[in-house]
């Protein structure tokens, strides 16, 4: 399993995602705690960029529609989405993001 740095832990909060890129695949990192996670930055419902989404309790709101994603497992919480956001493996080292490079 090999990590690719995608930027600095800084620069995350509970409320803010950053949007960040891997492998041409654009990734919404958030922090929930201690813990960091990336989904991918496209809602289910519509294929549209969650852009703008509001992060609450673990979750991110996609902002066109309110659909809700489990940013843990990406599950979708709430219509009109029903279909999982695709997560990666991320975690914080020496105050950077490292994201795991998919196979």
């Amino acid at each position: 399993m090999s990590w690719v740095d995608a930027g600095n832990a800084a620069e995350l909060s509970e409320t803010t995602p950053l949007t960040v890129e891997l492998d041409g695949i654009a990734l919404v990192v958030v922090r929930c705690g201690n813990d960091l996670y990336a989904v991918e930055d496209r809602c289910t419902h519509d294929g549209e960029p969650l852009e703008g989404a509001e992060v609450e309790s673990c979750q991110i709101i996609c902002p066109r529609h309110g659909a809700r994603f489990c940013l843990r497992t990406g599950e979708a919480l709430t219509p009109p989405a029903y279909e999982p956001l695709r997560t990666y493996a991320a975690r914080e080292e020496n105050g950077r993001i490292l994201l795991e490079q998919p196979d």
